[in-house]
């Protein structure tokens, strides 16, 4: 029986860690913010001299740090290895620069084929994310967007995850909340969709996981077909047993065990629950990061505003005359 990790307070990086949330994760367990055992945190400061002594100056504060690591079971040498490679995809896409400028006039259109959203909160705080893979016609889709398109709104998403959503999640909490609640609905994807369904699903997969490690809280699979449980009896051999840990596959009724986790107020009603957002909750984009008391700028928003700050124009002041009182009368 594994021992239960021990809270210990994080080493934070004045030059990189500046969080204004939580940072002490709500479970403990090793690895995690708030109990990190001393090899962790020297390999965290390993890594991160490693990156420096190379040039790289960008999200090299603890957290994403140890998102690497965990991944890659604190082998310093692969979490190396996978922040290069998100490095050079990041430089590739000009992702930073993308950000801030974002915008995705098609996600309407789209969403008559493919819904994919964040949605409220499950029942500890984390974001809520939907996709519907039913509708996927990819032959439809590419006529009113491109794949890159696709891919770029995808990963603009995740950089929104990371900021503002889960900082506004975990400020609302009170414990830093890392991973988001997915549900996947596979109502629609019958034998003759499986190929179009796939080969979307492998790309957005390998950006998931090869860019955006530990963002994955548990997984709900509802509507699965007939035959998957089979299928996924042979796929989840092949998985860490962390990861399969997280992940639930439910048939037609799976309303009881997902309402055991997400609040009904915050479900969609097509899902069981009793949310009816105003327009729709697939376009709302409700949650914390959308409630003042907890939202607060991105860190991208603030690093885009900064450069337009100074190109500014200087504010131009007009001086009134002085008004002098007319001298009294001669008497």
């Amino acid at each position: 029986m594994a021992a239960t990790a021990v809270a210990t307070p994080m080493e934070l990086d004045a030059k990189y860690d500046h969080y204004d949330y939580p940072t002490t994760s709500p479970v403990a367990q090793s690895g995690h913010p708030g109990y990190l055992t001393s090899e962790q945190q020297a390999q965290v400061h390993q890594l991160r001299l490693l990156l420096e002594s190379e040039g790289y100056t960008k999200r090299l504060d603890t957290l994403t740090l140890l998102r690497f690591l965990r991944a890659r079971k604190f082998d310093v040498t692969l979490a190396h290895k996978m922040f290069v490679e998100c490095e050079k995809w990041r430089e590739d896409t000009k992702l930073d620069d993308v950000v801030p400028t974002w915008e995705y006039p098609e996600k309407e259109a789209m969403f008559k084929y493919y819904p994919q959203y964040y949605h409220k909160t499950d029942k500890d705080g984390r974001p809520v994310y939907i996709e519907q893979l039913g509708g996927i016609d990819l032959t439809a889709m590419y006529k009113i967007t491109t794949s890159d398109r696709m891919l770029t709104n995808l990963a603009v998403e995740y950089e929104r995850l990371a900021d503002p959503r889960l900082p506004a999640c975990s400020r609302k909490a009170g414990t830093l909340l890392e991973t988001c609640c997915t549900i996947m609905d596979l109502k629609g994807v019958g034998i003759t969709k499986i190929p179009q369904v796939y080969s979307y699903v492998k790309l957005v997969s390998g950006i998931s996981q090869n860019y955006y490690p530990e963002r994955l809280g548990r997984l709900y699979l509802i509507n699965a077909p007939w035959g998957f449980s089979s299928v996924w009896s042979v796929i989840k051999g092949w998985l860490d047993p962390v990861t399969v840990q997280k992940i639930h596959v439910l048939g037609g009724s799976y309303q009881k065990e997902l309402l055991g986790q997400v609040p009904a107020e915050n479900l969609p009603k097509e899902f069981g629950g009793t949310c009816a957002c105003q327009g729709g909750c697939q376009l709302s984009d409700m949650g914390p990061w959308r409630e003042e008391q907890w939202a607060r700028p991105a860190k991208w928003e603030e690093a885009a505003a900064a450069p337009a700050a100074a190109l500014a124009p200087a504010p131009v002041v007009f001086e009134t005359p002085e008004v002098k009182a007319p001298a009294p009368a001669a008497a």
